[in-house]
């Protein structure tokens, strides 16, 4: 391990590049603590508190911490990630945005261009809606105001601040992928979450030594899930459906190729964090849209359709069943969707016929992409089931399931048959959900394997011997 460490100093190339990554992660974690201006931060702080039960304490993990600060950063990479979903969506339904998705480097960078737009968009869209409802709860507030000086310029400076900021995390993402080490963008969302983590250490430490509101027992056996959780992650992040490829024999000149059998790697989890991510993303809409206090509007009709929005926005609230549905549900479906863009496999069944290969018993051709496709499906059936599990964890630990929230008689058959812990959660910290832990582990796993790749370009070992290919080294 010592002498694959040394070896990354030894490469001026990546150690360049490494050097970036860590220079514009600094960055990010230092903008992470320049506040907007307008803002109470302490007061905000204290409002915000009220809130880390819900969505925006995990989306509040995902900023590093940024958005209850309310710092420059405090939108995060979301808006981003939001914008790529839409354009990823679009390119199914748009005969213009499916043709530049076929045209290569050019049209992936028009595609690029398009996501920019829309994400300066959704930030000034998310920004406005903050900003708003900040304003709305220091005028309904009789305490210290969250905001100093109310009024069109605080929204105005809220809006360009926020929107800058998160059109810069979104340039520091593009950057890193470009010309550091791993993707940009899960490099910044891991580097949030792992900021937290002397914090939520440092809790735990106070409720167990301190206060003695835990008990050893509770730590030990909240230590001993984790582990099993990061078990169960590795394990799943690692399995693969190996499809056996068989390849004929070819005579090229004087020389016999080809008679070897090998396999094809098929992940389980294709999509990695990302399908969770997806998730969020897009449920944060009915929790902006409900900031807006529209039902308080002079107009009838605007305040008939506010009504709607805000029904809607505390229906679909973090931790109700019917969140949690739509919450399981989308990953499922972005586990599918994330899987047919990375992957191709009429694409794949081609490449393998014309270097003369072929599954035992299927054909070469549109037989060999049913079959990959048939495969791909059912195994990412199963990913995407793992992805829920994992992703319901800080649910269920923080807010519990809430059936009974559930109208009528089914709502009261829960609340009195099930456990009190299940409905109404633990109020263990989102650090230690799993799924903070997926996108750690995800995240870590995905960034080792490219340093190796790198190293084995190169021809140097790499981190993991075991079960690798190791470069071959010149006499």
């Amino acid at each position: 391990m010592i002498e694959s460490l040394k070896s990354l100093t030894e490469i001026p190339d990546l150690r360049k590049r490494i050097l970036f990554t860590l220079l514009l992660l600094a960055v990010y974690r230092l903008g992470s603590f320049i506040p907007t201006p307008g803002i109470n931060a302490s007061v905000f702080e204290q409002y915000f508190n009220q809130l880390a039960g819900s969505l925006f304490g995990l989306l509040s993990m995902f900023s590093g911490g940024s958005l209850k600060r309310f710092t420059v950063f405090a939108l995060g990479i979301m808006p981003y990630i939001t914008a790529s979903i839409i354009l990823q969506l679009m390119t199914v339904v748009s005969p213009h945005l499916e043709k530049l998705s076929k045209e290569g480097d050019l049209g992936r960078r028009k595609i690029t261009e398009y996501t920019r737009w829309i994400t300066v968009g959704l930030s000034a869209f998310q920004a406005f809606g903050i900003a708003y409802a900040l304003e709305k709860q220091t005028q309904a507030a009789n305490g210290p105001p969250i905001v100093t000086s109310p009024g069109p310029m605080f929204i105005f400076t809220t809006v360009l601040t926020l929107t800058t900021g998160s059109i810069f995390i979104m340039w520091l993402g593009e950057q890193i992928t470009m010309r550091g080490i791993g993707n940009g963008m899960s490099l910044l969302i891991f580097t949030g979450i792992v900021a937290g983590l002397p914090r939520a250490i440092s809790d735990l430490w106070t409720k167990v030594f301190v206060t003695r509101t835990m008990s050893m027992l509770a730590l030990l056996v909240l230590l001993t899930f984790m582990l099993a959780v990061i078990v169960f992650i590795v394990l799943v992040e690692r399995g693969e459906r190996r499809v056996p490829i068989q390849y004929a024999k070819r005579i090229v000149g004087r020389k016999v190729m080809g008679g070897v059998s090998t396999h094809l790697p098929l992940k389980v989890n294709s999509g990695g964090v990302m399908p969770i991510i997806f998730a969020v993303s897009l449920l944060t809409f009915p929790q902006t849209l409900g900031m807006f206090h529209w039902e308080q509007s002079k107009n009838l009709v605007m305040a008939k359709i506010g009504g709607g929005f805000v029904w809607f926005a505390k229906t679909f609230a973090w931790g109700e069943p019917l969140y949690t549905l739509s919450y399981v549900i989308l990953i499922l479906f972005f586990a599918h969707f994330y899987l047919s863009i990375v992957y191709n496999p009429d694409e794949v069944a081609d490449n393998v016929r014309k270097q003369g290969g072929f599954i035992p018993g299927i054909r070469p051709g549109k037989r060999t992409a049913d079959f990959l496709d048939d495969v791909l499906t059912k195994i990412t059936w199963v990913g995407g089931v793992y992805l829920a599990i994992v992703a319901l964890i800080p649910e269920i630990m923080l807010a519990g399931m809430r059936l009974n929230d559930l109208p009528g008689r089914v709502g009261i058959f829960f609340e009195q048959h099930m456990p009190y812990w299940l409905l109404h959660g633990l109020g263990i910290n989102f650090y230690f959900g799993g799924t903070s832990l997926l996108i750690v582990v995800g995240v870590a796993m995905d960034t080792v394997q490219q340093v190796e790749a790198q190293l084995i370009m190169r021809h140097y070992e790499g981190f993991l011997k075991k079960g690798r290919v190791r470069g071959k080294r010149s006499p």
